[in-house]
């Protein structure tokens, strides 16, 4: 198998999947609905008294990220890449997300707030019609310090839910991978959370944090490998993002196709947020995950069918990149069975491109993001789109970065270019 042999020697590929169905087909074979996704902005709008208690700084108390046209990035790519990008190129700021500075901050902090829900009604302390702001209040605090909140996570989602956990008074357990970066374990300690850590990967994180939760009542998991919950808060995403193009006056259609770029680790904030696409764009959204060579655990689990079962040091893969968000062995169970229907294709990147696209969008743009979000900045330059096509790069993460650290990969990054 030639794809197979290209994944297994390292090499970037473009994979389109050849088992995607048409939007309507697939979302049928699915058993979460638009309803679903409705149900969850809705949840969020209640919350967000609560969220501009805690978090001032997301001013409406709702968490949302601005969609920006990079030109002059646009331009960069075409010079240095001698390749002609058709239609308009976006970035999605995930990267300057309020709250946890990622886009877990959509699915992680969703989970959070309806598990919080969830034990407030059940115990009769709260009504969807309540003021959320009062959660905030102390007898709410020792109420939900009589519970732990778990996740496995090589960083950003265990920054998401350890930070809103925290906030509201749960204990909180994050498991870490050993390639989680140092500056997101201090982020969470300082917010009280225990940091476990792991030197096995982030398989192993999750398998330990599900196991220590078992048969413990006041303990929950944050399954990042089977949660519906975290899939359908990224799928939010969606509907916001279709205001958004809206309010630029970007109508999407048959003549004006929508190519979003989605970085993928285990897969839930990609999965999620094609979901939600689907939904809202039908047809006329093609939607692309992106995979480190050395991590592409969610291409090898579609490409030869085994799904979560696969992993990637089976192939000889070693499972070791900069991009600590995307360094996970195997995909999601919920979320490779989703994308084998719904799915534009996956395409592989080396991690040395992964700092000169992040230098060469500071550098063009002055935007700051990690490794594993500049993954998306590619995708533009691997599709022959048509003219009125709008490509929407999403940046992951990055605001969180400590300068010092971010300065070492743009200077990687800059002798590469």
């Amino acid at each position: 198998m030639e794809v197979l042999d290209k994944i297994k020697g390292l090499q970037p590929i473009f994979w389109e999947n050849p088992k995607k169905l048409n939007a309507d087909d697939a979302l049928k074979k699915i058993d979460l609905t638009y309803e679903d996704i409705l149900e969850a902005e809705d949840r969020l709008k209640r919350f967000a008294p609560l969220i501009k208690k805690l978090f001032p700084e997301t001013e409406d108390g709702i968490i949302e990220s601005p969609l920006i046209e990079i030109k002059n990035m646009k331009l960069e790519l075409e010079n240095k890449y001698k390749k002609k990008i058709n239609g308009r190129l976006f970035l999605k700021c995930d990267n300057y997300l309020k709250v946890a500075g990622s886009i877990k901050a959509r699915g992680g902090i969703y989970e959070v707030l309806k598990h919080a829900e969830d034990l407030a009604m059940g115990n009769g302390l709260l009504s969807k019609d309540d003021d959320y702001s009062k959660l905030s209040e102390e007898s709410f605090k020792k109420f939900f310090s009589n519970y732990k909140i778990a996740v496995g996570s090589t960083g950003n989602l265990g920054l998401s839910i350890g930070i809103m956990a925290s906030a509201l008074g749960f204990k909180v357990d994050i498991h870490m991978s050993h390639d989680a970066k140092e500056w997101k374990k201090k982020i969470l300690r300082d917010r009280g959370c225990n940091v476990i850590e792991y030197k096995e990967d982030y398989t192993k994180a999750v398998e330990e944090g599900r196991r220590q939760c078992e048969g413990n009542k006041n303990a929950y998991f944050v399954d990042d490998e089977n949660s519906k919950h975290l899939f359908l808060g990224y799928s939010v995403a969606a509907l916001r993002l279709k205001r958004q193009l809206e309010e630029l006056g970007i109508k999407i259609n048959k003549d004006n196709p929508l190519f979003v770029y989605l970085p993928c680790g285990v897969g839930g904030a990609p999965g999620g947020i094609t979901f939600g696409l689907k939904h809202v764009f039908k047809d006329d959204v093609f939607c692309y995950f992106i995979e480190p060579t050395h991590s592409p655990c969610m291409l090898l689990g579609l490409v030869t069918g085994k799904h979560e079962k696969v992993h990637v040091n089976d192939y000889g893969i070693d499972n070791k990149t900069e991009a600590d968000g995307l360094a996970v062995g195997s995909p999601s169970k919920l979320v490779s069975k989703i994308a084998e229907i719904l799915i534009d294709g996956i395409y592989t990147i080396e991690d040395d491109e992964l700092f000169k696209l992040l230098a060469l969008l500071k550098d063009s743009e002055d935007i700051k993001i990690e490794p594993s979000a500049a993954a998306s900045l590619k995708g533009p330059l691997l599709l022959e789109a048509s003219q009125n096509a709008i490509h929407i790069a999403w940046a992951t993460g990055g605001i969180f970065v400590p300068d010092d650290i971010y300065e070492k990969m743009y200077i990687r990054g800059k002798n590469i270019i």
